[in-house]
């Protein structure tokens, strides 16, 4: 296997990984909704460095995954179809880390947010499939 097909593998093990947290977390009796949602913008940033890596677009050392999503659309426009994802996603990054930004997120928008990941894996996983 090439580098670039191994770079792409550990970038969506990492983000499947990223994936099975957050839902793992989802089934606890007080789930940690904070969390859910860190893992799940996590999910769909690695996702969305695989596909960048796969087109060999270079990209930024950023978590803002509407600045990925565009980087992505340059190849590929069908992307802007996660737009919805990018902009419910991105704020966990930095909004879930620290104290000074804090708010209870509702278990309704922890699943949303699971949900989101889950389609931009998925999305990104057929483009790759069927791109090779």
């Amino acid at each position: 296997m090439d580098d670039k097909k191994i770079t792409i593998r550990r970038w969506l093990i990492r983000a499947e990984h990223d994936l099975l947290t957050a839902r793992a977390m989802l089934r606890l009796p007080e789930a940690p909704t904070d969390v859910v949602c860190y893992h799940s913008q996590q999910c769909m940033e690695k996702t969305l460095k695989a596909w960048l890596v796969h087109a060999e677009v270079d990209f930024p050392k950023t978590h803002n995954l509407r600045r990925l999503l565009n980087l992505c659309a340059l190849k590929n426009e069908e992307f802007l179809k996660l737009d919805n994802c990018a902009i419910a996603l991105t704020d966990y990054a930095a909004e879930t880390r620290y104290v000074d930004d804090w708010r209870e997120i509702p278990m309704q928008e922890a699943i949303d947010a699971a949900e989101q990941a889950k389609t931009a894996l998925d999305f990104v996983r057929q483009k790759l499939r069927l791109q090779g």
